[in-house]
């Protein structure tokens, strides 16, 4: 067993892969298609997409072709954070099984508390009515286990209190520096898996020479140390790349940061100060 498929399980006894493949910001077609092919080829077996990245119909061709057995593969997408009318979330997820070419997703989460346009603006009725409705597509079997994406404690606390299933992963911004304590802890009481998308700050942090440094105490790559650090602190990396030499040295991570460089790497401020946060959360 790698890296790749060693799973954790959420908190409905599914089983997921802890390291997953990221596709934000990855244009549809070739570059996506021959992007997730060459994951999946190197061994991911975790992807993760989402109807508003525009790549649904280019990662489901590149799963088709892998020649991976289905049930082989975790695959997870998004409702688009725009969509607040309950009534509009099933004809987004057909149209995403659609566009991937399958008949059930792995996971399925909500985007967002918010519109985009709109961050920070509470949406609690809203966010419970269309979590209802994924409750819903989960009971139905279209999706084995269901979750959200860019939610702050308040939102978690929100779905908590008023529908039945608990979600069973938070997806964040979650790098070296960047740990979002309020939410990870909230998370970890309550059985969430925390997702780390941008594990790498987007590149901000491959800069960072005090990142750097340690990375060098293991022989590995910043990139490497930072995905690592990830996986220690007991969140799921989404590491996201277009070549294929990135691809493949993400995947090895087989090896431990010491007690001391991970206090090291806790203790140190935001890996990447220039890259733009989600401002609703920290």
């Amino acid at each position: 067993m790698t890296v790749l498929t060693k799973t954790i399980k959420l908190n409905n006894d599914i089983l997921i892969p802890q390291v997953g493949f990221g596709t934000w910001q990855i244009p549809d077609g070739d570059v996506a298609y021959q992007a997730v092919l060459t994951a999946l080829k190197t061994g991911y077996r975790h992807i993760d997409t989402a109807y508003v990245y525009g790549n649904e119909k280019s990662v489901g061709r590149a799963i088709k072709d892998s020649g991976v057995p289905r049930n082989e593969i975790f695959v997870t997408s998004k409702l688009p954070a725009e969509v607040k009318d309950a009534r509009e979330v099933r004809d987004y997820f057909d149209q995403t099984l659609a566009n991937l070419g399958l008949d059930y997703l792995d996971l399925y989460l909500i985007h967002a508390p918010w519109p985009w346009r709109e961050a920070g603006t509470r949406y609690d009725k809203e966010n419970t009515a269309v979590w209802q409705q994924l409750e819903e597509i989960y009971e139905s079997g279209a999706a084995r286990a269901i979750g959200v994406s860019n939610f702050d404690a308040h939102d978690l606390e929100n779905l908590l209190a008023t529908t039945t299933v608990v979600p069973a992963v938070d997806q964040i911004q979650y790098y070296i520096g960047f740990t979002e304590p309020k939410i990870s802890s909230f998370a970890a009481a309550h059985g969430i898996l925390i997702e780390a998308y941008s594990p790498l700050a987007t590149g901000g942090l491959l800069d960072n020479q005090d990142v750097a440094a340690i990375a060098a105490h293991y022989d590995v790559s910043t990139s490497q140390l930072a995905l690592r650090y990830v996986l220690q602190k007991g969140a799921l990396p989404l590491p996201k790349a277009t070549s294929e030499a990135h691809i493949v040295a993400n995947t090895k991570l087989d090896f431990t940061i010491s007690d001391g460089d991970m206090a090291a790497l806790d203790a140190m401020p935001d890996a990447a100060p220039g890259k733009s946060h989600n401002s609703t959360q920290g």
